[in-house]
């Protein structure tokens, strides 16, 4: 640019285009924060946001098979995997209780909403745009159940004319809506007023015909619903996974999946579903009905005694009381073929050296035998650590401690973990075959007798944990309302809605 009424020179040319270089120079340097600020900062990806809070929070619903809480604390297979991966995060572990599955869902995928869901989730068609899932942990069948006594139905042209009722947005609703397309007489009801153990307690009752469950939902409640069958199983196997949110990014969900390919491949897994569903199929339904019965009847007898004696001797009375009924069926005059004696079935060298003077008193056969079971445990190699030091115990208990650490010893030459009851138990059976008691220092014994000791008493206790949970321990076992699972209040059969 230059002004028409001055004539300018080389030099002045010059120094003019030196000035405005400078002051372009000065304008680029002081804009540069201004720019730079403009940039947007990357926002954290899931995994750095968990990691950066201190938190893994986890979305799960309040059931046997996923999450409850016992006068011990927080339990349950979804929840104890959880703090697994919490754990290998190195974060917290905090749990949400879900409503109903739109619930679930619903947090799951708020902004900033929880990071996880942990419910026993079946990967389906109408859940990926809800969700994105992770490895599976876990193999359950769809099955059709039915209440003992009526009509059984053998395959799903069977369900028309049946009233039905399902969870709300379940896969089990996304299977009976794809089967309607087939049958479209077919009806069934939805409802996000229930979980799955009010289901099966509505089919016991004969509130409603069938239902549709998981294996293994159906295998933890069984024991409670003594009425329940499986009719026929509704489809083939199918997966359980983790969510995350279906617009998260893959930092969590790819963290997640290396912690399952690892627990998986370490044993961590199999150790976890031998701890919640390895005896699950112990009584039958015979048994569970019997349990059921004697849980009303003869337990409000002794429930006093087994609950102070346990407190005296620092353990769970439940565990004591699942213990006798594993022994006498709580009945305190029986004696058996090789002498024992007693509600808690106490030899008796036994009895003496626990201070008992009459076996067939059940006051002293509880003070006795919950005595002796903690003398056991508290004999037990420090190594061992819960669950497993109680499982041991429990088989001690029952076979002796000698021959238990003879299966121990055992498991440690097969290169086993002597201090993992999952180890030990496959091992107690070889004490009845002489090609492995010859070799060890008790000899023979009838080692699979405390495996499947072990496994009632942990059916046993599970029915009385989850029965007992803290919000209905204000009530006596007397009570029959605490003899089933607490469940969501369901309308009587007559305000349902016809089908």
């Amino acid at each position: 640019w230059r002004h028409p009424s001055i004539a300018y020179t080389r030099p002045m040319l010059i120094h003019f285009t030196l000035q405005a270089r400078q002051l372009l120079c000065l304008l680029m340097i002081g804009l540069t924060p201004l720019i730079s600020g403009c940039e947007e900062t990357p926002a954290p990806t899931t995994l750095e946001r968990v990691r950066d809070e201190g938190a893994l929070r986890v979305v799960t619903r309040n059931s046997p098979t996923t999450y409850f809480q016992d006068i011990n604390g927080e339990t349950g297979f979804e929840y104890e995997l959880s703090k697994l991966f919490a754990e290998s995060l190195g974060v917290e572990l905090k749990i949400e209780m879900a409503d109903n599955l739109d619930d679930l869902f619903e947090r799951l995928n708020q902004p900033d909403g929880v990071a996880l869901a942990a419910a026993g989730l079946v990967e389906s068609p109408g859940r990926k745009d809800q969700a994105r899932f992770s490895h599976s942990y876990l193999e359950v069948t769809p099955q059709v159940v039915y209440r003992s006594g009526k009509l059984r139905p053998t395959q799903p042209k069977d369900l028309p004319g049946k009233r039905i009722m399902v969870l709300k947005g379940s896969s089990h609703a996304e299977q009976l809506t794809a089967l309607k397309s087939e049958l479209p007489e077919l009806q069934f009801e939805e409802s996000d007023a229930v979980e799955v153990v009010d289901l099966l307690r509505m089919v016991d009752e004969g509130v409603i015909d069938l239902t549709l469950v998981d294996s293994n939902e159906l295998a933890m409640n069984q024991v409670y619903f003594p009425n329940v069958r499986v009719a026929f199983d509704f489809a083939e196997p199918t997966r359980v996974a983790w969510t995350v949110a279906a617009r998260d990014d893959d930092s969590l969900l790819n963290e997640a999946n290396k912690f399952l390919d690892r627990v998986i491949k370490n044993g961590t897994l199999q150790r976890l579903k031998e701890r919640f569903y390895g005896h699950v199929d112990e009584l039958g339904y015979v048994g569970a009905y019997t349990f059921a019965q004697h849980l009303q009847q003869r337990l409000p007898r002794y429930e006093k005694q087994f609950r102070k004696n346990a407190q005296d001797q620092g353990v769970d009375w439940r565990l004591m009381a699942a213990l006798g009924y594993q022994e006498s069926l709580w009945q305190p005059e029986v004696t058996s073929k090789t002498g024992v004696r007693g509600l808690m079935m106490l030899t008796q060298r036994t009895a003496q050296a626990m201070g008992v003077a009459n076996r067939l008193d059940p006051a002293q056969s509880i003070y006795g035998g919950t005595k002796y079971f903690a003398h056991v445990k508290e004999q037990l190699p420090a190594s061992i650590a819960e669950p497993d030091r109680t499982w041991l115990a429990l088989a001690a208990y029952n076979v002796g401690s000698g021959h238990l650490e003879d299966a121990r010893e055992l498991a440690r030459k097969e290169g086993l973990n002597p201090d993992k009851w999952l180890d030990v138990k496959k091992m107690l059976p070889r004490l009845a075959q002489k090609q492995w008691y010859s070799k060890t220092k008790y000899g023979y014994a009838r080692g699979g007798e405390p495996v499947h000791f072990v496994n009632n008493i942990r059916r046993y206790y599970d029915i009385l944990s989850w029965a007992t949970q803290p919000q209905l321990e204000g009530t006596q076992l007397a009570d029959s309302s605490l003899h089933k699972p607490a469940i969501n209040k369901i309308p009587p059969k007559e305000e349902l809605a016809p089908m």
